[in-house]
């Protein structure tokens, strides 16, 4: 099997959320490769530097790989390390490369007639999951119905957005209080601080947040600061988690070995797609760390969860849920705390190829 053309799309596809008038717009970048056997594989990754990843991927990495054997991930991706990225750089070129990887691994799928999360391991089918569902954009009351009619619907791990006004923490630890009252005790809850706090402000918000049972702090110090995560995890009694948006095994490894967190979050559209992620997740394994999915895009992610022994939860972030929803005819969802993967070989995706058209960017 050999790869006979490979491309790169961008999309910017509207969201609408509970209770919200306004629609909530975010940017995608589609990979399709293509293959000498009629069989084609898919990729994704988030929007960040689009327009540069998408000539990466069409002027660079499409030439380089025509004619390789798209069944020989490890090969391929090490071979794409040393051409393109001989500095070791994450950014750009590790979010191009993780749509590459999770379209290959989807031929790959395809061709052995396995779901990739097989392929990877098969450690377990369901895996738990969790409900983002705290946006920014929300005031209290709004946060609090919302959380309070996912709870109804039978969901009962939530993850909210923090740092709304990073100064001021005594603003996040309200919305705190008010969501753990709407949902009660039993409620796991998590927070997410997108790495905008100082190290003082963080550890405010923990000291107001500790008597509410949080499951774990995302992200709460600047450019994930393995120095600093470590000092607020000897400080707090909040597990720490982090590592959603980082590229290469590398920048996992300063944070656990550096013991900056209790759970590692490695995310297959940002780290350098499953062939990446799988080491990652050994890796944490081996300092008897879960890993979960943060950063979203779950239908990509609850593969590599379901892969490994310490998968721990996927992550239904709802904008990135419900994209994946609108490019990709019935992928599997959330259900009282669980999501079942398919046994649809490969990544069990199918694209609604009208609403990629619709919502092309070029």
């Amino acid at each position: 099997m050999q790869i006979t053309n490979v491309n790169a799309t961008l999309h910017r596809i509207p969201i609408e959320a509970p209770l919200l008038k306004e629609k909530i717009w975010t940017s995608v970048l589609f990979a399709a490769i293509e293959t000498d056997e009629g069989v084609t594989g898919y990729g994704l990754t988030r929007g960040s530097q689009r327009y540069g990843l998408r000539e990466f991927i069409r002027r660079e990495l499409a030439p380089f790989l025509r004619g390789k054997n798209p069944l020989e991930t490890e090969r391929v991706w090490q071979q794409l390390y040393k051409t393109f990225n001989p500095r070791g750089q994450t950014g750009m070129w590790s979010s191009a490369v993780s749509a590459i990887d999770i379209a290959l691994w989807d031929i790959k799928g395809k061709h052995y007639n396995e779901p990739v999360w097989r392929l990877l391991g098969g450690a377990q089918n369901p895996v738990p999951s969790y409900i983002t569902f705290g946006l920014k954009e929300y005031g209290n009351e709004q946060l609090a119905a919302v959380a309070k009619q996912l709870v109804v619907q039978g969901e009962h791990r939530l993850k909210m957005v923090v740092a709304v006004d990073p100064e001021n923490p005594s603003v996040d630890a309200e919305r705190v209080r008010l969501v753990r009252e709407a949902v009660g005790e039993k409620v796991e809850l998590m927070i997410d601080a997108n790495y905008l706090f100082s190290f003082n402000r963080a550890l405010e918000l923990c000291k107001l947040v500790e008597p509410y049972g949080i499951t774990w702090f995302e992200e709460p110090v600047y450019q994930n600061d393995a120095a600093l995560l470590a000092d607020l995890r000897r400080h707090t009694c909040i597990p720490i988690a982090a590592g959603q948006n980082e590229g290469h095994r590398f920048r996992h490894r300063e944070l656990i070995v550096n013991r900056a967190v209790d759970i590692a979050q490695p995310n297959v559209c940002s780290v350098g797609g499953y062939t990446e992620a799988v080491k990652v997740a050994a890796m944490a394994q081996a300092f008897n760390l879960p890993i979960a999915n943060g950063g979203g895009w779950p239908h990509h992610n609850m593969h590599l969860q379901a892969a490994v022994a310490n998968g721990w939860r996927v992550e239904f972030h709802y904008v990135m849920w419900k994209i994946g929803e609108a490019i990709y005819k019935d992928p599997p969802g959330p259900d009282h705390g669980w999501v079942t993967l398919l046994e649809t070989s490969g990544l069990g995706l199918e694209p609604r190829w009208d609403a990629l058209k619709e919502y092309e960017e070029h």
